[in-house]
């Protein structure tokens, strides 16, 4: 089965359209995950602490227009989703869960790992398969033990190693996501225009 991985979209419709046509102009059958911050808190996690009363959602979510109907694949939670939901006292994205596992992978938004000052991810308290595919830090990478692997955009990668993570990028700002073919146990890495 092939997965198209996207993550960080921050209620970017613009972006996330641009990665539907992707994803769509490939011409192969492909199930999309959320990786979580599917959505933009306009409250800080400062604010969000310290509050005493609810928000109101429309205060709290950036939501644009017919956005939320774009939203019609799985998703796990982020660290905006979980925000939002402290900001207005509600359990509205607790149905996301926190990991999804698929063929040989986990995936998890990210902000539950420890991250270094310079942005380089410890997950391995997290490791329970093969691969890892996160996001949250909104830059693609490629980890095998933590050192950062190479690659580039469009070439796929046949994972040849026992361990690896995958940081998929984001939809917002940067129009990344993560190509993974399951059965091949391969990667892309995309970007759309």
């Amino acid at each position: 089965m092939k997965y198209a991985l996207i993550g960080d979209i921050h209620s970017n419709n613009q972006d996330l359209h641009a990665v539907f046509n992707h994803i769509n102009s490939l011409q192969c059958d492909v199930t999309i995950i959320g990786m979580g911050d599917l959505f933009e808190c306009m409250i800080s996690k400062k604010k969000a602490k310290a509050l005493q009363k609810p928000l109101p959602l429309s205060n709290v979510q950036q939501n644009p227009d017919g956005f939320s109907r774009l939203l019609d694949f799985p998703s796990i939670r982020g660290n905006q989703e979980e925000r939002i939901m402290r900001a207005t006292q509600t359990t509205i994205f607790n149905t996301l869960p926190e990991t999804i596992q698929i063929e040989g992978a986990t995936l998890i938004h990210g902000h539950q790992f420890h991250w270094s000052k310079k942005w380089i991810p410890d997950y391995e308290e997290f490791t329970n398969e093969s691969l890892l595919f996160f996001g949250h830090s909104h830059d693609s990478k490629l980890y095998h033990k933590r050192k950062e692997i190479d690659f580039v955009f469009g070439q796929p990668i046949f994972l040849t190693k026992k361990t690896y993570g995958i940081n998929v990028g984001s939809v917002v700002d940067h129009r990344e996501w993560v190509l993974y073919d399951a059965s091949k146990k391969c990667i892309t890495f995309m970007k759309a225009e």
